[in-house]
């Protein structure tokens, strides 16, 4: 494909010389009586014309080539089986929000020689309130991710409600998993449009009550069209913030067992991050909900707080606890006091 270019330019080129060669040969040669001007360049024109057809051919034959390629490519992906797939009889109700973490090492290679995650031993009673700190490539994300089932341990087993998270069926297991990730994903659509696709049924009264909850339905009511604002695809038109706490609504909508926020607060200020754990407390106290957080604030009045450390837990305690024996938890905390401060 590289080559096709410049030899077909040297074809042509090099015809459209010899053409000049022989005909002025002939011209000057024979006096005209052979060859006139005028024929020369009625020759040059169609030689021309038939060239440069021979050469878009040439062309039409590369992209032939380069569209069977990404043909191929995208058969490959259409035909690819998912290894995350429903057992013969899966289990189709989750009994509650308890976690379980028996022994689970992970790697997004299935491999043991690279693993995100090392012999992770963990027990989450259902309804608490759970917060997971650590430094960026700690792994945090990995390990909130084997919950719903968007990946599967290397080795070890995570169970939900006390069964393995294998043996439910997906799409029961993922509706009673709700995660709000940092990087949030709002369509094209009205804000009610938006929010039903956590539940297509609920009713505006429905909405606007799990909007309080993610203290969303202030900045929502101020919008001259209120739940009918229309959202710009990727959600431009609303700020980092509002953003997330739509999508917390959404998220709540499910009436989850099991409610992660993955960093899912970092666009909001202290004061509404407080108020949405708040409003957890009280108005889904049976809810287990896992909150992954860069600031202390978010996580300090969780019942249980989880350092990671490189690839496996470094502690687990209450934020009193941690404060007291936990150098990575006391080295966050003085820096993030140090900047308060500053300010």
């Amino acid at each position: 494909m590289a080559m096709n270019a410049p030899l077909m330019q040297f074809v042509i080129y090099l015809c459209m010389i010899l053409i000049f060669w022989l005909g002025a040969r002939l011209i000057v040669l024979s006096g005209s009586t052979e060859l006139t001007t005028g024929e020369l360049t009625s020759l040059i024109t169609y030689a021309m014309q038939i060239l440069t057809s021979l050469m878009m051919l040439s062309m039409i034959l590369v992209m032939i080539t380069i569209a069977r390629s990404s043909g191929e490519r995208i058969v490959e992906v259409l035909d690819e089986k998912s290894s995350l797939t429903n057992p013969e009889n899966p289990v189709k109700e989750v009994k509650d929000g308890s976690i379980e973490f028996e022994n689970v090492n992970f790697s997004y290679f299935n491999s043991t020689d690279s693993l995100c995650l090392k012999n992770i031993d963990l027990r989450i009673p259902s309804g608490k309130t759970v917060g997971i700190i650590g430094s960026i490539g700690s792994g945090k994300s990995s390990l909130v991710s084997l919950i719903p089932r968007l990946y599967d341990a290397t080795t070890g087993c995570v169970k939900v409600g006390g069964i393995d998270v294998k043996n439910y069926d997906l799409d029961t297991l993922r509706n009673n998993v709700a995660m709000v990730l940092q990087k949030n994903v709002l369509f094209s659509g009205t804000i009610k449009e938006n929010l039903r696709w956590g539940n297509e049924n609920a009713d505006d009264e429905t909405l606007i009550h799990a909007c309080k909850q993610a203290q969303a339905d202030e900045f929502i009511t101020a919008f001259p069209d209120g739940y009918d604002t229309y959202i710009e695809q990727g959600g431009t038109n609303v700020s980092g913030g509002q953003k997330q706490r739509i999508c917390i609504a959404r998220a709540l909508l499910k009436k989850p067992k099991i409610l992660i926020l993955d960093d899912s607060t970092s666009a909001v200020d202290t004061k509404t991050d407080a108020l949405i754990r708040k409003a957890f407390r009280e108005e889904i106290p049976d809810t287990t909900k896992i909150i992954i957080a860069q600031r202390i604030s978010s996580v300090e009045d969780a019942d249980m707080i989880i350092v990671m450390d490189g690839d496996h837990i470094d502690e687990i305690g209450t934020h009193k606890t941690l404060l007291k024996t936990n150098k990575i938890y006391q080295e966050v905390f003085q820096s993030q006091q140090k900047g308060g401060e500053d300010k």
